[in-house]
């Protein structure tokens, strides 16, 4: 996935590749040209190194305050246990929203971190169970965004910026369709 990030001059320091099934959405991020090591932390979510994503499962782009349908996540390649090693995956709440998506219970989120000489590679999925609604063959479309927050680097996003309330409004994010390879 291809942030528009370029058209406004932004670097691109991140590669964001995602895939779907019924089981649910797999993301793969690779993280390259950094100087400074990974710094993450459970505790610090949203100052740490990673990967945040959105979705709304009914892809309704008329509304600015999230409905149950929408979920915010969060990935880092590491950050918890005792020496900050092991990855961390979880659930974020959307400021402002009507109502709460269905809470994801611990461990349901998967997640893996490789560290690299010059960023990480962070591979994560979210089964269709942590999300509210999610039936591919009745919705075949997704509101979505991603961020990739990096403390050297700065902000990658999909598309807009954060001068635009990304965090909170899913009439901003874009469109993913659903879409199986054609038969051979």
């Amino acid at each position: 996935m291809r942030g528009f990030g370029e058209l406004d001059g932004r670097k691109q320091f991140a590669d964001v590749r995602g895939g779907w099934n019924e089981r649910g959405v797999s993301f793969s991020v690779l993280v390259t040209g950094k100087r400074q090591p990974v710094w993450c932390r459970e505790s610090r979510v949203d100052e740490s190194d990673g990967f945040q994503i959105w979705i709304d499962t009914r892809a309704t782009h008329n509304v600015h305050r999230a409905t149950r349908f929408c979920h915010r996540f969060v990935f880092l390649p590491i950050g918890a246990g005792p020496s900050y090693r092991d990855p961390v995956g979880d659930q974020m709440l959307i400021n402002r929203a009507r109502e709460n998506a269905n809470p994801v219970r611990p461990g349901d989120l998967r997640v893996r971190g490789t560290l690299t000489k010059d960023g990480y590679l962070l591979e994560c999925c979210v089964p269709a169970t942590s999300l509210t609604g999610y039936d591919p063959s009745e919705y075949d479309r997704l509101g979505f965004f991603y961020a990739v927050m990096d403390r050297e680097l700065g902000w990658q996003t999909q598309s807009v910026s954060t001068q635009f309330p990304i965090d909170e409004d899913p009439s901003i994010w874009t469109t993913l369709e659903l879409t199986r390879p054609a038969k051979k």
